[in-house]
């Protein structure tokens, strides 16, 4: 079935409204958001928790301290609040906090250190990994899918995902490739003091990957895009607030920052944080 297909099919009927995410995994939000917190205030105030680290690479986990406070994790906290009283747009939004998290916390349980927070990290990404799979199992994507009043943008959700999967991706290979055939050592990795790139990692492993599915089936009009593209996206903006703090708190901390770099990603957070409230939007039942 492809998306206008469905779109005549949803507009011509009532929509079959989802169940709810159930509060059991809801409830996860408190003890991921207060340990995930607590985690990076002390990574913040205390100079100790980062002093293995090279430079670069404590000013960069301090940034994404900073983002995890202020924003990402109050705001699982909210939506878990708001998915709890029912809303559909809170638990897709939620979700998103999720693969935030997980993505995360994968990176400080394997790339910061050894020392008294690893357990923390460890704990933070198994529950985050749990609560997503619980999130999203509980749904039913026909439900989720008929859910979606026919004007949701979808077919530009679903480009601007295919477009940031390919994109990072050739990214990515343009930094390693060229690495590996030469025999050398990028030299961000130098910078990092880090075996590997956990970024690299993540997003060419699974991120990017997921983004693409998500995207792809979102365009063919499958009824599992509709609850994966606004994860997804909705996960990315929070990835994409992390880096845009890691790049203003480098010059506080005596780091070398590229404002070039900040400006990018910040417009491609804004412009995805857009379509993402334009596509939740579209989601009834809310």
């Amino acid at each position: 079935m492809d998306v206008d297909t469905h779109l005549e099919r949803t507009s011509s009927r009532a929509p079959v409204l989802p169940e709810p995410v159930p509060r059991r995994w809801l409830w996860l939000s408190l003890p991921i958001a207060g340990l995930a917190m607590g985690a990076s205030l002390a990574g913040i105030l205390i100079d100790a928790i980062y002093a293995g680290e090279t430079a670069n690479w404590a000013t960069q986990a301090v940034g994404q301290d900073v983002a995890n406070v202020a924003v990402a994790y109050p705001a699982l906290l909210v939506l878990a609040v708001l998915a709890a009283r029912g809303s559909l747009r809170a638990a897709l939004a939620w979700m998103g906090v999720l693969v935030y998290s997980a993505y995360t916390f994968a990176i400080y349980a394997f790339s910061v250190s050894f020392g008294p927070l690893f357990l923390v990290y460890v704990a933070v990404l198994g529950l985050s990994v749990y609560a997503l799979i619980g999130g999203l199992t509980s749904l039913s994507p026909e439900r989720v899918a008929a859910s979606v009043a026919p004007r949701t943008p979808v077919r530009s959700t679903a480009v601007l995902l295919v477009a940031i999967a390919s994109a990072f991706g050739l990214l990515w290979l343009a930094e390693i490739v060229p690495s590996i055939l030469a025999g050398t050592t990028p030299d961000a990795l130098v910078e990092v003091g880090l075996p590997t790139n956990p970024v690299h990692v993540l997003d060419l492993a699974l991120l990017l990957p997921a983004a693409m599915i998500a995207g792809v089936l979102l365009l063919r009009g499958r009824a599992l895009g509709y609850v994966l593209a606004p994860v997804i996206l909705v996960g990315l903006i929070a990835l994409g607030v992390g880096i845009v703090s890691v790049v203003a708190v480098a010059p506080l901390r005596g780091e070398d920052a590229v404002p070039a770099v900040g400006l990018v990603i910040g417009g491609l957070t804004l412009l995805q944080l857009v379509v993402a409230v334009r596509f939740l939007r579209g989601v009834r039942g809310s």
